[in-house]
């Protein structure tokens, strides 16, 4: 499975940006999809996840801001990123895992907030 990540970029504080990750299978044969970032000399942490019945979880430092959705029609997986902060900024990865219990990982976007 290969996962195509796109929509970073550079955002003043307060903006929004729209990520998204196309995953080269049927969506319906992944039981979670998610967004994990790495900020510099950082691990790479959780960000979002949804499941295949829509159950969300966040991390909390994006609860509230941020809102991940999967687009079952288009096949793909949304990250709307609001209310951005510095220390938003990193490389957001996009994840998932099939019902076989394999994990993928996307090539990762860079997006930058300004203050």
């Amino acid at each position: 499975v290969q996962l195509q990540a796109s929509g970073g970029g550079l955002v003043q504080a307060g903006g929004s940006l729209r990520l998204s990750c196309a995953p080269s299978t049927s969506i319906f044969s992944l039981v979670i999809m998610g967004w994990y970032r790495q900020a510099p000399g950082k691990e790479r942490d959780m960000v979002a996840e949804i499941t295949a019945g829509g159950r969300t979880n966040y991390a909390d430092s994006v609860e509230g801001r941020f809102t991940i959705s999967r687009d079952n029609a288009n096949n793909t997986m949304y990250l709307q990123m609001n209310s951005l902060k510095p220390e938003d900024t990193a490389v957001y990865y996009c994840k998932a895992v099939t019902f076989g219990a394999a994990g993928y990982w996307g090539q990762g976007t860079l997006v930058t907030v300004s203050s």
